[in-house]
């Protein structure tokens, strides 16, 4: 068994959140299956310096920071194939609204990656799963806008402590054609009909090992509806 990791480069303000993407590694390796890496060919919207916060005068591609966190086992998302994984996990961090899709920009009114489109759509038509962290279910979103499904997702709730407008992004959400739901840093919101898995991981305020957690239900989750029983 092979789990595709969706990847938007290096670090939590300008590509993937790195508590989440390890975690998410350890998880499906600790269900004994194997997994790979990829993240589009494309460049950084911006870099981000880490320590204050400031825009960095530089470039970078997301598929060479992305290879960072992945140890160089990674590939060109354009290569990818849903035909060649038994499930795709997407983790959060800013890169997801930067580079994989424009959200950041553009809110619900953004564009997605093409490559990306094409991998989430193709992994929802064959019916394996789709785990997002964090703030992916927004690339979700924009994957499945205006093709008939209507995918059931979370970034988090409203009732918990929470760094980011999460009433904002759940409306931006109901506006592309999805259905948001509230779920805290201890719940997942599972949407059986189009085997769509989403955890709100940090969209909300929390610490690592409730991160490592909230990670871990989503993970097992997607195990779950990987059996052959599985209804």
């Amino acid at each position: 068994m092979t789990i595709a990791i969706l990847l938007s480069g290096n670090g939590v303000y300008d590509g993937s959140e790195l508590h989440e993407t390890v975690f998410t590694i350890a998880a499906i390796d600790a269900h004994g299956a194997s997994w790979l890496c990829l993240a589009p060919n494309v460049p950084q919207m911006h870099v981000i310096n880490h320590v204050d916060g400031s825009t960095a005068n530089e470039q970078r591609n997301v598929l060479v920071e992305s290879a960072r966190v992945a140890r160089g086992s990674i590939a060109d998302v354009a290569t990818a194939r849903a035909d060649d994984f038994d499930a795709l996990v997407i983790p959060g961090g800013f890169g997801a609204a930067k580079n994989l899709t424009t959200w950041a920009i553009d809110g619900p009114g953004a564009t997605i990656q093409a490559d990306v489109a094409r991998l989430v759509a193709d992994f929802i038509r064959a019916n394996k799963p789709v785990v997002a962290l964090c703030m992916a279910p927004v690339v979700v979103a924009k994957a499945l806008e205006g093709s008939g499904r209507t995918p059931h997702l979370t970034v988090g709730s409203t009732a918990e402590p929470s760094p980011y407008d999460i009433a904002a992004i759940a409306a931006g959400i109901e506006q592309t054609g999805g259905r948001a739901h509230q779920s805290t840093i201890h719940e997942i919101t599972v949407d059986a009909s189009n085997h769509i898995i989403t955890a709100p991981c940090y969209m909300m305020e929390a610490r690592p090992h409730e991160v490592r957690a909230n990670v871990e239900q989503a993970i097992d989750a997607m195990f779950a509806m990987l059996q052959p029983d599985h209804e």
